[in-house]
């Protein structure tokens, strides 16, 4: 035989034993028992061997590919990080959609519940306050569908929906042991990002600012709602971030640069993430002036991080319920499948050194909102605290 054709035979049986590798490879339980020894010793060889095992003998015909899904799923969910989650292709589409700015939806705010998603607040003139949701409710399914133990993000981008289309949720209430269903008409929901205005305690004139969420641009927001008040001569501020889920880290330095001149706000850190601290950027419009950082348990991530570093700066009396307790971040990634891993990646500390993750922030002084009265029980201990430091500026 020919050196060329020994070459050419060569290569030909080496694709062949390549292509039976691969076939193998995802069929391992056709190996003889003792090549099988060899050759199957990692996980990878041995998942496909399980799932081989489930689609062939399984009592009822199952998906593959559902299969394969969840054994990913179950690779992020052995973290038991409520923060970590795997979406799949189609749950990517989803996860998209609640990131994108455009919002139409029901009007609420929301966190994660065992039972599917606690409200936390109902945007006032928004469809889910017409029908009667209320703050404390859960939502266990949406349109029959349990969403008990879905991503929060999947499941928020499922009660979303184009304007003027309808979603059935399942609630249920404080006290109540069933779901009751309940039709709402999705609407294009319109929720300025800050509000501000002045408010009168004791005769003392003072600010207040409602800060909805922390996406870009929201210092601005805060500074454009300020600046006039300041003009005015307000002698305090109330920073409202009761039901702020939080946002861009970055807008949290920026807000909390709005109060203090210089000096750490927060730093990050984590197992391959290098240490950062985040220091004030100046910009500050009312370095001196007293403040009240109100919040409840809807307050997370980044308004935490303005709340603790204005509470450890010395800035602001923190008022209302324990926060949420988000000490960490995220990082997202693309995955080549079309499917995307939401991992968490370090922690935040703030000023004083202090990781909120389980434990929240205390408020100096507690409050029991009832969000079932018109009285704003929170609001009113903010201004009865706010008012005699404001007045020490006369």
């Amino acid at each position: 035989m020919s050196r060329s054709a020994t070459a050419i035979l060569a290569l030909a049986c080496t694709v062949i034993a390549v292509c039976i590798g691969l076939w193998l490879g995802g069929h391992p339980g056709d190996l003889p028992g003792g090549l099988r020894k060899v050759f199957v010793s990692d996980d990878r060889a041995v998942r496909a061997e399980l799932v081989n095992a489930i689609e062939d003998d399984y009592y009822r015909k199952v998906s593959r590919k559902g299969l394969e899904q969840a054994s990913l799923k179950g690779i992020v969910n052995s973290l038991h990080d409520q923060f970590s989650a795997y979406y799949t292709p189609q749950e990517a589409k989803l996860f998209r959609q609640v990131i994108n700015p455009q919002f139409e939806g029901v009007g609420m705010s929301i966190r994660k519940d065992p039972r599917g998603l606690k409200v936390v607040s109902v945007f006032d003139g928004s469809p889910a306050k017409r029908v009667g949701i209320h703050p404390d409710d859960v939502i266990t399914a949406v349109n029959g569908r349990s969403i008990a133990g879905e991503p929060t993000n999947v499941s928020t981008a499922r009660i979303k929906g184009k304007a003027g289309t309808f979603v059935t949720l399942s609630v249920i209430s404080p006290g109540s042991r069933s779901a009751r269903p309940v039709r709402v008409k999705r609407a294009k929901i319109d929720i300025p990002v800050a509000l501000g205005r002045m408010v009168h305690e004791s005769g003392e004139p003072l600010a207040y600012v409602r800060l909805a969420t922390f996406s870009s641009g929201a210092h601005a927001a805060v500074a454009e709602k300020l600046k006039p008040l300041l003009r005015r001569g307000v002698r305090g501020i109330v920073l409202d971030l009761r039901g702020n889920g939080g946002g861009l880290l970055h807008e949290a330095v920026l807000v909390t640069s709005l109060f203090i001149e210089r000096g750490p706000i927060v730093v990050t850190n984590g197992r391959t993430q290098p240490r950062r601290v985040f220091d004030a950027e100046g910009g500050t419009i009312a370095p001196t002036l007293p403040m009240v950082v109100l919040v409840d348990g809807g307050t997370a991530s980044s308004s935490e991080i303005v709340a603790g570093a204005l509470r450890d700066r010395g800035r602001a009396v923190v008022v209302g319920e324990k926060t949420f307790g988000k000490g960490v971040f995220q990082n997202v990634q693309a995955l080549e499948n079309g499917g995307v891993l939401d991992l968490t990646v370090g922690s935040y500390y703030l000023p004083k050194g202090e990781n909120l993750a389980h434990n929240g922030i205390v408020p100096a002084v507690r409050v029991r909102d009832d969000s079932h009265t018109r009285r704003d029980e929170a609001m009113a201990t903010a201004l009865r605290v706010l008012a005699p430091l404001a007045a020490r500026r006369r």
